[in-house]
């Protein structure tokens, strides 16, 4: 079975899986960060959402061959105390329902915060689009997403 060198949250990982195993999987059940979520396991509705290299990916869908050498972030390091401005603009928002899609929708506000970091509400929807949420929350998720630049800026 091939060595893979993953860096998960700052941490060096060393994995014998097999190749084209989703990244999902080695995340949740070999390096045990459950924030991440399966959803369709399509790459469609977003839960499954990380950074690669500091872009949003879709861990369901990318294998961990693709990914040797590369820097990955999970939900899980964005603050172990809800301090990071996403977070805190998420509670004030009450911006989950069920929250089963709210760590990719969060990891995708982050990578969009990164690259813009005041977006106006046409930036946010286009940002958000693929993230699917069952309870239709998306109001308040946009509203978050301006209390965190508001909040950080």
């Amino acid at each position: 079975m091939p060595k893979f060198t993953l860096y998960v949250n700052g941490k060096t990982h060393r994995l014998n899986v097999v190749a084209d195993m989703p990244l999902l999987w080695v995340l949740r059940d070999e390096l045990g960060y459950t924030g991440t979520k399966y959803g369709c396991g399509r790459g469609l509705c977003g839960a499954c959402t990380i950074h690669v290299d500091g872009e949003a990916t879709r861990a369901c869908m990318t294998a961990v061959e693709n990914l040797d050498g590369a820097e990955i972030t999970t939900i899980e390091s964005l603050s172990l105390d809800n301090s990071h401005p996403l977070q805190k603009a998420w509670i004030a928002e009450e911006a989950p329902q069920c929250g089963y899609c709210q760590s990719g929708q969060i990891m995708t506000a982050a990578a969009l915060l990164k690259r813009n970091p005041n977006p106006d509400d046409a930036d946010i929807d286009s940002a958000m689009k693929m993230n699917l949420c069952r309870c239709g929350t998306y109001g308040r998720v946009r509203k978050a997403i301006h209390r965190a630049t508001e909040d950080n800026g």
